[in-house]
């Protein structure tokens, strides 16, 4: 779910094998021998990798613009954000990028430098890193990742020659559900500079200049190595109804479309692109197989809703015995995990409603009585299912003919 609605310390589940073959796999830039390359496994394997930093030059101008991103620097670590990481993987697969892309480092001197800190201000995330533990339910969606996408890029070694790497993800399901969380924890667990592209941005607030935020963004995203793109709304770049004419949408996914196509067939990008939509039926079919797996993600289950409202109350002073929040669970059936966060959030205002106007100022949250049932009970006639059980059958239906099983 959005991180603006819950807290770090309370993220869940939204509370926000068919593939075709496309990409080479993941590469370490220089082959190891069997003993070298097991001992730089074994040495690194309690350590966490993290995005490279970058210095500033000190001698001209372009340099001084764009130094933190000069690929002679991309080889230092950052020690501090390294120990933040939760249970990072790591392998021979995960290597540093080199400073032989000299291309990659004169195009971001050409580049405008405000696109270059608008990538950075507002495009590459700097939130907690995120942990499996953190996501509530999707144990068959975490266990799908782990197996078939991480572990395949994590040790790309084992997996060269069998099979191409999944380095574009497709998640599709209701909103709230935890897509967005699921990407930032997939950064987290490469160790990985997490981007976040907003597609209903590009399309309004950087309508004029979304093609060139596009080709900004993977262009950072080649220089802060290991990266993970993550692209929301994907539908409305690749929906079926945007015109061939050369308007700015179609200029936006025509630009999309040639640097995914750039990272599927490059040998050395360790990027992982990550795109999510609530509509995947409107995605243009001959755009599907620029994803390599494609993930139903889908509404919370009991298991799920339970942990999300015990995590949430436990912010808070309540009184509800183990009855009430099974009867809790058993009515938010149908619940999207934002729309769990929402019932929520109303019901531990209800002990300010009998407190008046003027002394809401000076009272002290100690003197609050609990929350109790019947503030829920007061407030599920508000807040309904976001999610009609028609959509979720086209999820279904869609995800038989094109999903990835489960």
């Amino acid at each position: 779910m959005p991180d603006t609605t819950i807290s770090n310390s309370n993220r869940g589940n939204g509370y926000d094998r068919s593939s075709e073959s496309s990409s080479l796999a993941f590469k370490p830039t220089k082959q190891l021998a069997p003993t070298d390359q097991q001992r730089k496994f074994s040495s690194q394997s309690t350590r966490a990798l993290t995005p490279p930093s970058y210095s500033t030059g000190k001698n001209s101008r372009s340099s001084e613009a764009f130094g933190k991103y000069n690929s002679s620097a991309i080889n230092e670590h950052n020690e501090e954000h390294r120990q933040l990481l939760p249970h990072t993987l790591q392998g021979p697969g995960l290597h540093t990028a080199t400073s032989s892309n000299h291309s990659v480092d004169e195009q971001l001197k050409n580049t405008d430098t405000h696109l270059i800190d608008l990538v950075t201000n507002e495009i590459i995330n700097q939130g907690h890193p995120v942990d499996w533990d953190e996501i509530a339910g999707l144990d068959l969606v975490k266990a799908f990742i782990k197996e078939e996408v991480l572990w395949p890029v994590i040790r790309s070694d084992a997996f060269s020659g069998l099979t191409a790497l999944p380095r574009s993800i497709l998640l599709f399901g209701p909103r709230g559900t935890g897509k967005t969380l699921l990407g930032r924890c997939i950064a987290s667990q490469l160790g990985a500079t997490f981007f976040k592209i907003t597609g209903s941005n590009l399309v309004t607030k950087w309508i004029n200049e979304g093609e060139k935020i596009v080709h900004a963004s993977f262009l950072v995203a080649r220089c802060r190595q290991p990266s993970v793109i993550f692209v929301s709304d994907i539908d409305m770049l690749l929906s079926s109804q945007v015109g061939e004419e050369h308007n700015p949408i179609s200029r936006m996914r025509t630009e999309f479309l040639m640097q995914l196509d750039s990272v599927l067939s490059s040998a050395e990008d360790q990027i992982v692109v990550i795109c999510a939509t609530s509509k995947p039926e409107e995605i243009d079919e001959s755009l599907r197989r620029y994803f390599m797996k494609r993930l139903l993600i889908p509404l919370p289950d009991s298991t799920a809703r339970h942990q999300i409202i015990i995590q949430l109350l436990s912010q808070h002073n309540y009184c509800l015995n183990d009855k009430e929040v099974a009867l809790l669970v058993q009515r938010t059936e149908g619940f999207s995990g934002l729309d769990v966060a929402r019932l929520c959030q109303e019901a531990v205002v209800g002990p300010l409603h009998a407190i008046p106007p003027s002394d809401l100022s000076a009272i002290m949250p100690s003197q609050l009585r609990p929350v109790t049932y019947q503030d829920f009970e007061n407030v599920f006639c508000k807040i309904q299912p976001s999610i009609s059980q028609k959509e979720l059958d086209t999820y279904i239906e869609w995800n038989k003919m094109f999903g990835c099983s489960q």
